[in-house]
């Protein structure tokens, strides 16, 4: 098994955006790459204030951040990541594994999967001549894990420079059961293998390791929002601490209140908040003053009310 396996920071949409990035690189060590919430290419590459924002290199500075890109046809996202790679990004993901209706329903994210041809049309423009180093982040199919071996065979044609697996079809969203066992159809594979899913503690993620220990690092999502110290819990240092969550909140809070207006600020804190909730034994009462704190000083009562709750052995992502 790795020793001290690198990780990997999934984007989760509307939580792990830049003021979330810093903030965490600043009180946690362990993760080596942030990856970012998807950005979709439009013919005229041009981003929205939010996306501009979150890209912006300045913002990410420090940080070993990696975009992500959503697109159905091969030359628009070949043309975003020549834009991403002149602003400064070395790697760029492609999205393969989005299950959401919304982008589904367009041919993007997992959707991809359905037309083996026309994945591999994408992908042939795509790796054309790659500016930055592109790598995937995918699923197993889109109806049955049986999808899995061809996908993986198309896979090896290309030089992808990180494969990230999440082992569920796109039918399962994030529900039922994972299927690690599809990475043994990248043994021996040229690229790198990432695994990514239902990976919440760091006992979790040894176990993965000691059956695949060729996986060259673990992407987490879930898990390390609600237990933002776990990548540093997983390479030896200490657990998750009650002076670590105050410590963070009181450094998301100050980021955000300096750069969203204040009502923005307290919907991005109460939002993050939801996971906070499952490092304590908290009754509900104390999480919904939480998230019905209408200006700064309900919010903060309410928050140092939470944190005066038990902390729980283990985190585990609990919401309201």
């Amino acid at each position: 098994m790795t020793d001290n396996p690198a990780v990997y920071f999934a984007p989760l949409e509307g939580v792990t955006d830049a003021v979330y990035r810093r903030a965490h690189r600043a009180s946690f060590p362990g993760v080596e790459k942030y990856y970012m919430p998807f950005v979709s290419p439009s013919r005229s590459m041009s981003f929205t204030v939010r996306e501009a924002s979150d890209l912006s290199p300045e913002k990410n500075r420090g940080i070993r951040a990696v975009p992500q890109v959503l697109a159905r046809e091969g030359d628009l996202a070949a043309q975003m990541i020549r834009v991403l790679a002149d602003q400064g990004y070395p790697e760029v993901n492609l999205n393969l594994g989005c299950p959401v209706g919304t982008v589904t329903g367009k041919g993007k994210g997992s959707a991809m999967l359905r037309d083996v041809d026309g994945l591999r049309r994408f992908l042939d423009q795509v790796y054309a001549a790659p500016p930055a180093q592109v790598s995937v982040k995918t699923r197993i199919g889109w109806e049955s894990p049986e999808e899995w071996p061809l996908l993986a065979a198309i896979y090896r044609e290309y030089p992808i420079s990180e494969l990230t697996v999440h082992p569920r079809t796109r039918g399962q969203f994030y529900t039922g059961e994972a299927w690690p066992e599809a990475l043994a159809e990248l043994q021996g594979a040229k690229f790198p293998v990432v695994y990514n899913g239902d990976l919440f503690t760091a006992e979790d993620c040894r176990r993965l390791l000691e059956k695949y220990p060729w996986v060259s690092a673990l992407m987490l999502g879930r898990g390390l929002v609600t237990n933002p110290a776990l990548a540093r819990e997983l390479a030896g240092g200490p657990p998750l601490q009650l002076e670590d969550i105050t410590g963070f909140h009181r450094r998301l809070w100050a980021a955000y209140a300096r750069e969203c207006p204040p009502q923005a600020a307290l919907g991005r804190m109460r939002q993050m908040m939801r996971f906070f909730f499952g490092c304590f034994d908290a009754p509900t009462r104390v999480k919904k003053d939480v998230l019905r704190a209408g200006n700064d000083r309900e919010y903060e009562d309410a928050a140092e009310a939470l944190f005066d709750c038990p902390m729980k052995s283990a985190p585990a992502f609990a919401g309201i």
